[in-house]
């Protein structure tokens, strides 16, 4: 049997096996976005796997910081996930007011509720700072959800501390809103009350007392001090105040604290009065009180015209506040108005009783004009006629004492119907003055009064000679009154101040208390006098104002008072 010859396998060249590349297979390229999606809160524990499959759903933003990322009522139904920066939530109410949610931080996320439920955004969401995000889409947010439970578990776990937070919040706002509601109401019942305080007097200065105990009580405050505006003199005084022994403070316009708010017109609320340089601390070293906060602010009239300051010291708890602030600005209408009526008032008094003092007065003058008219006719004929020197001393007498009535009566009358007509006259104020001291020297002279003249300036003036006479006439008469029980001494002197010619009438009487002197000048104002009508230094002011003059007033009580008339010049501008 023969064999079949083998066949031949083909020779081949033996491929070199070579290793495969370390590593390759097990660390793919890095993603850097997917690093920063899976560091978020709702990412812990979700399968890479399901990470990256969805990868296509993410898409990397940033915001600066102030951008708005999205509107309250915007379309859109991203879910954002914050990666660096802070974003803030916020909500506005239809009254415009501002309601801050939350402030999310690195590894937060928001925007979830649009992308559940498909409405519209329900906040704005801002960018506090230059801010990293990663925005997930809602079809990708919805597969998600089926493919990992652990998404959905950090979902439902963060959205049940969100809500829980939030109605502890709105539990605290609520009793926030209630706690600030019932304040309002009740520093409400306090103005409330308080108005009624201080529109229940008429009296000028009652009622500045009843105000600044009503304002000084709303506050809190352990004392204060009510000023008025003097305009004519540009200066503030107290009316009224409290834990003071005095209460006739006087500063410039622009001078403290009082004087600052009335020349601004701001409001000055001092925390801790020692640390402002506007503050002076010689008052309390002089008092012995220790000042520790301030409230000082401008009291209003209706045309928004300061007529008066506030100022209060020493919270009671703490410092003042803007609460304080807003009661006391709400309260200085209501002031301000009553002390408009309060005036209106006085003036409507003092106005009837003008006229009822001037319907008195003409009429007296109409009915014993004759007889007064005979009277001295007759004390004339007599002084010519009697060659007895005795005799035509009291003839003289009569004549100055009917003219003395007639003049009294005169300028009462005039005062009473406003008449302000004036006409000066060159005159030579030395004659004028010893002419009046020949007047008046004899009857002060029966009370044990020496007159003292100190005269520096004697020479020409311009004066209404009638009316300036009856005032001079008037301080002399005052003055003598003042000394009534024990005599004393009235110095007339004469000079010049500042371009201005002086002229005094000091006494060394019982003087004039601190709490009524500046009330001295109103008309029927009288303290302590049995007789007269109260009307004249309230003539004497007025003749004086028409001369554009100034009257001032210092008294020492029960060592005198000082009245100084500072009248122009001629040729001083």
């Amino acid at each position: 049997m023969a064999r079949t010859p083998k066949k031949s396998r083909p020779r081949t060249t033996p491929v070199k096996k070579t290793a495969p590349r370390r590593g390759a297979r097990k660390t793919p390229r890095t993603d850097a976005l997917l690093e920063r999606v899976r560091e978020n809160v709702l990412f812990h524990g979700v399968d890479e796997k399901i990470v990256k499959r969805n990868r296509a759903g993410f898409t990397a933003r940033s915001f600066t910081a102030g951008e708005v990322i999205f509107d309250e009522y915007s379309r859109g139904r991203e879910l954002y996930l914050l990666h660096a920066g802070r974003v803030r939530i916020k909500k506005y109410t239809k009254f415009g007011v501002e309601s801050l949610l939350a402030v999310l931080h690195p590894h937060d996320f928001f925007g979830e509720l649009s992308v559940v439920d498909g409405l519209p955004r329900s906040a704005r969401a801002e960018a506090m700072d230059d801010c990293t995000l990663t925005t997930l889409a809602p079809a990708t947010f919805r597969t998600l959800v089926n493919q990992s439970d652990q998404f959905s578990l950090n979902l439902m776990n963060t959205l049940t501390v969100r809500l829980r937070t939030m109605d502890q919040t709105f539990v605290l706002e609520l009793g926030r809103n209630a706690l600030a509601a019932k304040t309002k109401v009740d520093r409400l019942q306090r103005l409330i009350e308080a108005t009624k305080i201080v529109n229940s007097a008429l009296d000028l200065d009652a009622l500045l007392e009843l105000i600044l105990d009503a304002a000084t009580r709303s506050i809190d405050a352990d004392r204060g001090t009510l000023y008025l505006v003097d305009v004519q003199k540009e200066e503030l005084w107290s009316k009224a105040s409290q834990g003071m022994s005095t209460v006739d403070i006087r500063l410039p316009i622009g001078k403290g604290l009082a004087g600052y708010v009335a020349k601004t017109g701001e409001t000055v609320n001092i925390a801790d009065a020692y640390k402002d340089p506007r503050f002076n601390p010689e008052i309390d070293r002089r008092s012995g009180y220790k000042t520790r906060n301030v409230l000082c602010m401008p009291l209003r009239n209706k045309d928004g015209g300061i007529v008066g300051v506030f100022q209060f010291l020493n919270k009671r708890e703490g410092a003042f506040t803007g609460e304080d602030e807003s009661f006391i600005d709400a309260l200085s209408v209501h002031a301000a108005i009553a002390l408009e009526n309060a005036r209106l008032a006085r003036e409507m008094v003092e106005s009837e009783r003008l006229s009822a003092v001037g319907r008195m007065a003409s009429t007296i003058i109409h009915d014993i004009k004759n007889p007064l008219g005979t009277l001295r006719m007759y004390a004339q004929v007599i002084r010519r006629k009697t060659g007895d020197s005795e005799s035509a001393g009291l003839a003289d007498e009569m004549i100055r004492q009917v003219d003395r009535f007639v003049n009294m009566t005169q300028e009462i009358l005039d005062f009473s119907r406003g008449v302000s007509e004036i006409h000066l006259e060159d005159v030579d104020l030395g004659e004028v003055i010893e002419g009046l001291i020949g007047f008046i020297e004899k009857d002060l002279s029966r009370r044990d009064i020496t007159v003292i003249r100190r005269f520096d300036y004697t020479g020409r003036c311009r004066l209404d000679l009638d009316k300036m006479s009856r005032a001079f006439y008037n301080l002399a008469s005052n003055a003598a009154d003042a000394m009534e029980e024990e005599g004393g001494t009235l110095t007339i002197a004469t000079g010049t101040r500042e371009g201005m010619l002086l002229i005094e009438f000091a006494d060394t009487g019982s003087g004039i208390p601190e709490e009524i002197r500046a009330r001295i000048f109103e008309p029927f104002f009288t303290a302590g006098k049995r007789h007269g009508t109260g009307l004249g230094l309230a003539i004497i002011k007025k003749i004086v104002d028409d001369h554009q003059g100034k009257i001032e007033v210092e008294s020492v009580p029960g060592s005198g008072t000082t009245f100084t008339l500072l009248l122009p010049l001629p040729g001083v501008s």
